[in-house]
């Protein structure tokens, strides 16, 4: 099933605006991604590096269920890809298998998108650990857009070495 990028709206509320952005950049990791075997979205695109697309599609499913479900929702929910809380373990993507990480990474944004939702407002706070600071719902969809816009700039760039592909 193709993805659907839909273009954020010129003139709308704060909230809206950002939904639509955030939505966005998941639709373009999506597109960068659609279309691939495991075994090419296992390729890194410039060794010694191993970041690749899998990695990447990976590493996003956790900072979803981490920003989402386990700071704003306080959900106790451990990371999918690593029992330590290590995020690097979800960029190995050395034996992953690539339908795995594509139901993890829609199962976290179906659970972001519905708690963003059910949020009273954008002011909704919960609780980062790592930061020991309390962190509004606002400052996390807006830090998920720039999560989201830096590494799709890096999954271009795999892309094109992967199979020639641009754009999107």
């Amino acid at each position: 099933m193709p993805t659907e990028r839909i273009g954020p709206p010129l003139r709308a509320g704060e909230r809206e605006t950002l939904r639509a952005f955030l939505d966005f950049h998941r639709a373009t990791l999506a597109l960068k991604c659609e279309g691939l075997t495991d075994e090419q979205m296992r390729r890194p695109a410039s060794p010694p590096s191993t970041l690749s697309l899998l990695g990447l599609l990976r590493h996003m499913a956790e900072v979803e269920r981490t920003w989402f479900r386990r700071v704003i929702a306080a959900e106790d929910v451990p990371l999918i890809w690593s029992e330590t809380g290590d995020f690097q373990a979800a960029y190995d993507a050395r034996e992953a298998d690539g339908a795995q990480a594509w139901e993890a990474w829609r199962r976290e944004v179906a659970h972001a998108r519905r708690i963003e939702r059910e949020a009273e407002s954008l002011d909704v706070t919960g609780h980062q650990a790592r930061w020991g600071e309390d962190v509004s719902l606002r400052l996390v969809m807006l830090h998920m857009i720039h999560e989201y816009a830096r590494h799709n700039g890096h999954a271009d760039l795999i892309r094109e070495a992967v199979d020639g592909t641009v754009g999107a």
